[in-house]
């Protein structure tokens, strides 16, 4: 909160010269009446979607910056770390850039061919150290110093699967509290933790999950995205928390596709985010311990698709692992 100034000064262009203009979304239908929360001002929130490439910071219940990255797919996974710094993923490259726009570092990653690769997952480490995952036919963990461009870590995921091809291996990943890794095997039906040796601890066998985060409390926090349900599960792999957003949700509020990932607030609550349907259904939705609902995001007027979002009115150093449970 204390750098939003950085966002909004005189320095900061309308357009860099690297962006390319983001059609938004055509609503599908109109945003119905009388949603609980506050619409676009229930949080400040950096907001972002697969299927809209464009970044936006809101505020307020404004969009006070946006960035836009043309025709193509997708983002997955976005930082704003405490110095106003932005890490994200585009898919096909990894990129750090300040609020003026100005691109501090990016890997690019190629699109076809036999060394086709793909980026969804991000994460700050420090403010000079960003963790990514890379998609490919020999999936890769790396911890970056942006600012020196040294590779501090790199080291093969163990892999033994081949039927989803490049694009379904991995979603979110999170490097935790304790210094572990915690990698979404989206297309292996497995959340699994391994240590820095990447020697597994820790796994839990779901269908399809998109995104895994470790709570403070020592819980992970799963999304599965074809049972359209998040769960919070223990150690010992019991089910303490679930909300299924097919069952759970009242039939006024569903969302018209799965949710993708999850972020856990300060005071208890879940927020679940979703890319919609050709502009239809809700894009976020935030819900209580107890599954009432509290707000709901249904504007494609203003934003579009909500793959992923960051609150940051809420408390925590970014880049300290284990403070921000997105």
């Amino acid at each position: 909160m204390d750098v939003l100034n950085l966002f909004t000064a005189a320095n900061v262009p309308a357009m860099a010269p690297q962006e390319e203009p983001s059609a938004m979304i055509t609503p599908g239908e109109e945003q119905p009446a009388n949603l609980p929360g506050k619409g676009l001002a229930q949080h400040t929130m950096l907001y972002v979607g697969e299927n809209n490439t464009r970044m936006s910071l809101i505020n307020d219940g404004k969009v006070i910056w946006t960035y836009q990255t043309g025709k193509g797919y997708e983002y997955d996974d976005v930082w704003m770390i405490s110095n106003g710094n932005i890490l994200f993923t585009r898919m096909k490259y990894v990129a750090v850039m300040t609020p003026d726009k100005k691109v501090l570092w990016k890997m690019d990653f190629k699109e076809t061919g036999p060394e086709h690769a793909e980026v969804h997952a991000c994460q700050p480490i420090g403010l000079d150290r960003i963790m990514f995952v890379v998609n490919a036919d020999t999936p890769k963990f790396y911890i970056v110093n942006y600012k020196t461009g040294k590779i501090e870590v790199e080291r093969d995921i163990p892999f033994n699967y081949t039927d989803r091809g490049v694009h379904g291996q991995f979603r979110r990943a999170r490097v935790t509290a304790q210094g572990t890794y915690l990698i979404s095997y989206m297309g292996k039906g497995k959340v699994v933790e391994f240590d820095k040796d990447f020697k597994e601890i820790w796994s839990y066998t779901t269908p399809q999950p998109w995104a895994a985060i470790r709570l403070k409390n020592g819980n992970t926090l799963i999304t599965d995205e074809r049972e359209w349900r998040t769960f919070e599960v223990n150690a010992k792999k019991d089910i303490l928390w679930e909300f299924n957003c097919k069952t759970d949700l009242p039939a006024q509020y569903q969302f018209a596709s799965a949710p993708q990932t999850c972020t856990r607030l300060a005071n208890g609550n879940t927020i679940f985010t979703s890319r919609g349907q050709n502009g239809k259904g809700p894009q976020m939705i935030e819900v209580t311990k107890d599954k009432k609902v509290v707000w709901v995001l249904h504007d494609w007027k203003t934003v579009g698709d909500g793959t992923a979002v960051q609150v940051l009115d809420d408390p925590g150093v970014p880049e300290i692992p284990g403070q921000s449970e997105h």
